[in-house]
């Protein structure tokens, strides 16, 4: 029975908002909401702003972070949107509006150079490091970031030097160019991640009605700073630099709180080194809280997957080394102070991880202060020592307690090369 005292035959809920109701009373049959009036307008105009600027679905239809990053990354991007308008203005000033010395033609080819380097650039950069992109999305997305910071204090700074002027847009110019790719791509990846209904289409649209919206109010905004900051250099850098810290540090925020539940090369390894330690899986909160968000250059031996055989073994005494007690289809080996890994033409996805965390053991051997002298010998003794270890604890590693915290182990963004190897002889 319903309060009006009639039959309730059936209720419906649109996803997880509003709830209605059927209810028989005199014969006929009525749809009514549940809830007061006034609780029902408000629930109205949230609804309303829900389905304009949210996948729909929301919040069943998307991971469990979304709603925390998309905040961080409005909030990035608002301040993103004024830094722009700062730098907008010098470069405007900079090819010379407002000066009537300075001639429509020279403009243009300033203009026309900076795009032409940020072509080349995006060109060159998509080549060098798209495979990337995936694997280390977070990293390459706050790099993104703090290099448009870097290219809009450059075109701040330009006008001020008119003798170089052209030559500091276009290096500012590729650098945004640069910003526009590794921005993009990793957009997409985390996209991907967000998407539980296979909706990445929708997601990527409302998140484009939540820049337009934010974009408009910096707009609005930067309407009342224009003519605070004209002819202002000192006020003009002091704002830069506070929307800079405000972008910069929404944007540390926005990664942090993306928890992926796939592998990557830094994940698996601290997965892998906190179960040797303590037989403890890390939750995937965990493992994405201890990643780096940074991108780090000759901290930690560096891992290359999917490479040819002679970078694991260059001669035959090397290979029967590689190929000792080893049936699984990978072979490791160190060359240069690199960790190298060569996989076969029949390696599965749970190869490639078990290949990875072999690595991660090796790196960790290898940092370890007691390790011993790094010598040829000496390197494949800890190759074995670290086989030893994954034939002892990958098996439980992966089957038992790995499946129970929510990673997922058949899919994986590890980045490998296209290299496959098939060996004829493995000696024992």
């Amino acid at each position: 029975m319903d309060k009006n005292g009639g039959l309730v035959l059936a209720t419906e809920r649109y996803g997880s908002g509003q709830t209605w109701k059927y209810s028989v009373s005199d014969g006929v049959m009525k749809r009514t909401r549940d809830g007061s009036e006034a609780g029902l307008r408000s629930h109205s105009v949230v609804e309303l702003f829900k389905s304009v600027f949210l996948p729909q679905g929301y919040p069943e239809s998307v991971s469990s972070d979304y709603l925390q990053y998309q905040f961080w990354d409005t909030l990035q991007a608002f301040s993103s949107s004024l830094s722009g308008t700062l730098a907008t203005q010098a470069s405007l000033r900079g090819v010379g509006v407002g000066n009537q010395e300075a001639t429509v033609a020279a403009a243009t080819v300033t203009w026309l150079l900076r795009d032409g380097t940020g072509m080349l650039g995006r060109i060159l950069f998509a080549w060098r490091k798209g495979s990337k992109l995936d694997s280390e999305a977070k990293k390459w997305r706050l790099f993104a970031d703090v290099l448009n910071d870097i290219a809009m204090f450059m075109e701040i700074l330009a006008p001020h030097f008119p003798a170089c002027f052209t030559l500091v847009v276009c290096t500012a110019g590729i650098f945004k160019s640069i910003v526009g790719v590794a921005g993009g791509a990793t957009r997409a990846a985390l996209t991907v991640h967000q998407a539980r209904r296979d909706n990445m289409a929708d997601i990527s649209a409302k998140d484009g009605s939540q820049e337009t919206l934010v974009n408009l109010a910096g707009l609005l905004v930067s309407l009342l700073l224009i003519p605070l900051v004209t002819d202002n250099p000192v006020l003009t850098v002091s704002l830069f630099f506070l929307f800079t810290v405000l972008h910069l540090f929404a944007n540390y925020k926005a990664v942090r709180s993306v928890v992926m539940e796939t592998f990557n090369e830094a994940r698996l390894s601290i997965v892998m080194q906190q179960y040797l330690k303590d037989r403890r899986i890390l939750s995937p909160s965990e493992a994405n809280q201890r990643e780096p968000v940074f991108l780090q250059f000759g901290k930690t031996t560096p891992v290359k997957l999917g490479v040819r055989l002679q970078d694991v073994a260059q001669s035959p005494e090397e290979l029967n080394l590689a190929l000792k007690e080893n049936n699984m289809p990978f072979l490791l080996g160190i060359r240069s102070g690199c960790i190298c890994v060569c996989l076969g033409t029949d390696a599965s996805v749970r190869d490639e991880i078990r290949a990875m965390c072999q690595a991660a053991c090796v790196s960790n051997m290898l940092s370890c202060p007691t390790a011993l002298k790094p010598t040829q010998q000496n390197l494949w003794e800890i190759l074995h020592e670290s086989q030893k270890q994954m034939d002892a604890h990958f098996s439980p590693f992966l089957k038992g307690e790995l499946t129970q915290c929510d990673l997922l182990i058949n899919l994986t963004l590890l980045d490998w090369d296209e290299w496959r190897v098939e060996w004829k002889t493995k000696n024992s």
